[in-house]
């Protein structure tokens, strides 16, 4: 055999062994499927169904799931008893970890007044369909306070703002709003204030009419207003810019008879100039015959 060929078959064999064993080394690794890693899971306390503000966590309410130790909240229990008979302070939904922050601590009481966080106040105001905004005030929104009525040693009826950015707890029985964000008509709203805004609320409701204006919750803006008397509603027109003079008394005088009117001048008398050779004379017409002049008496 020539040796030139042989050695270009060896050379080509060569080359394809290679190629096969790249290819074979890359389907082989695409095909491995990587070994399962193990997930670490942790018990953890979730609600059976929805739980609503101010309800008290019964043990029928929870149950204890594993779920992957990556996905616990914080603030999340392990154990059922840990719960039990707390009440709920903000909603939670069915499979919802139970966490801390959910509920409020053994013993608190029920109803509304786990909800009121320390150092605050809530009280109840009297409205009706008008006073509340026509029925569109619901827990969790924001209102401010108007009062009406007379001060003291003033004699007009004024409207002041007392108090503005105030958080609706409750609209009667209802501490959360209505699932389908339907107002509630209610004769009295719960609002959640300070002590000193607690009494301000509770003299204005006694001593004059309160009227609640919603605002956008988003809107923290307190304005300073100095209040409206009713005067202010209806305003006296402005005096000219000069004042017009005011017309003098008439007289009325006694009724006279008729002035008669002086005689108008007698006529200037009529002359004649008369002539009698060389004397001269002046006559008047109608009157005494004068004297001539030159001629003796």
């Amino acid at each position: 055999m020539d040796r030139r060929f042989l050695t270009v078959a060896g050379l080509s064999l060569l080359f394809a062994l290679v190629v096969a064993g790249v290819f074979y080394q890359t389907v082989a690794g695409a095909s491995r499927a990587p070994k399962p890693q193990k997930i670490e899971t942790k018990e953890v306390v979730v609600a059976v169904r929805a739980l609503p503000v101010g309800v008290t966590i019964k043990p029928e309410d929870v149950k204890v799931v594993k779920l992957p130790a990556g996905q616990i909240p914080p603030g999340a229990f392990s154990r059922p008893e840990e719960v039990y008979e707390r009440p709920v302070i903000s909603s939670i939904l069915p499979d919802e970890p139970i966490r801390e922050g959910r509920i409020g601590a053994r013993g608190s009481g029920f109803g509304l007044a786990p909800v009121i966080p320390p150092g605050m106040r809530a009280v109840a105001v009297r409205v009706n369909d008008v006073v509340g905004v026509a029925g569109f005030v619901m827990p969790g929104m924001r209102v401010d306070v108007l009062v009406t009525g007379r001060p003291p040693n003033h004699p007009d009826t004024m409207t002041t703002t007392v108090l503005q950015n105030i958080l609706v707890l409750s609209a009667g029985q209802k501490i959360e709003p209505d699932a389908r964000g339907q107002p509630v008509n209610s004769p009295v709203v719960t609002l959640l204030v300070t002590p000193e805004q607690a009494e301000i609320l509770t003299l204005a409701g006694n001593e004059g009419k309160i009227q609640l204006v919603l605002r956008n919750a988003s809107d923290q803006t307190i304005q300073k207003t100095p209040g409206r008397a009713l005067t202010e509603l209806y305003p006296v027109r402005k005096a000219a810019s000069e004042p017009v003079a005011p017309a003098p008394p008439r007289t009325v005088r006694a009724e006279s008879k008729p002035e008669t009117p002086p005689a108008p001048p007698p006529p200037p008398p009529e002359e004649v100039v008369v002539f009698r050779g060389s004397q001269r004379s002046v006559e008047v017409v109608g009157a005494v015959r004068p004297t001539t002049s030159g001629s003796k008496p």
